[in-house]
């Protein structure tokens, strides 16, 4: 009986490994590492980044609500169904969205912050440092920024703990085939969205990148911040796989 069992195991085995061949075989399967874990970057002698991303501004999965490409909702009255927003910040949310964003931070060149980063167009690429164990994501958009995902296990730490900056301080891991990344320690200087979504020193951001294919990522946030929302949300959006290098942009070159 333990080698039928054995031999079933075995069996099983084969049948996964042929199946991975399979995958890897595709021409629009996403690339991987010789361990096989999922590559978020380039393979050596190729060009490309993550750009075109397929939302316009930052709303609750499963809400439809329409937004114009500067994330002003084209009917106002849809500002609550947006998110599960706490009083104060649905006042506040209204106001920006019905005074053309006057106040928004990037008009002054001051970084999108998280997670407007992943929304702002201009590029993204993933620089996976395993000797460090760290994650680096450069940004083409907005101010060039680049942050670091911290992946040696350690946990996220306490808001109170770090200093609050625009992307706060990530601690990630694999989930399967999906990096996730907990950030917390935020200012509250940046606008999350290009609508005008308030935050506070409270959020905690979690994040989920799955390269589903060579050309599509999938990007989802949990945004958890008990001073602003009702309750925690979601909202997702793809990017999508662009030939060639993210090109030179500064907030300075495009100042209106």
């Amino acid at each position: 009986m333990k080698m039928k069992h054995y031999k079933k195991a075995l069996l099983a085995a084969a049948m996964v490994a042929v199946a991975n061949m399979a995958i890897a075989a595709s021409p629009n399967a996403a690339p991987r590492f010789a361990d096989g874990k999922i590559r978020l970057d380039r393979v050596p002698g190729e060009k490309g980044y993550w750009d075109n991303p397929s939302a316009y501004s930052l709303a609750e999965k499963g809400v439809n609500v329409a937004f114009e490409a500067n994330g002003k909702l084209k009917n106002i009255a849809d500002a609550a169904k947006v998110a599960p927003f706490q009083p104060w910040a649905l006042a506040l949310y209204k106001f920006r969205q019905q005074n053309n964003f006057v106040d928004d931070p990037m008009k002054v060149c001051i970084g999108p912050g998280n997670p407007r980063q992943m929304m702002t167009p201009g590029g993204v690429r993933f620089i996976q440092d395993n000797n460090y164990k760290r994650m680096y994501m450069i940004f083409g958009g907005g101010n060039h920024n680049w942050r670091t995902i911290y992946m040696d296990g350690r946990e996220a730490p306490n808001a109170d703990e770090v200093t609050a900056t625009f992307l706060g301080l990530a601690v990630g891991k694999w989930e399967g085939d999906a990096l996730v990344a907990v950030s917390t320690g935020f200012n509250t200087r940046f606008w999350m969205s290009n609508g005008g979504l308030p935050h506070t020193e409270a959020m905690t951001l979690t994040e989920r990148f799955k390269r589903v294919s060579k050309d599509q990522l999938d990007y989802e946030v949990t945004i958890d911040d008990p001073r602003t929302y009702t309750r925690p949300w979601k909202a997702g959006w793809t990017l999508r796989w662009v030939p060639g290098d993210i090109q030179e942009q500064f907030c300075e070159t495009g100042r209106e």
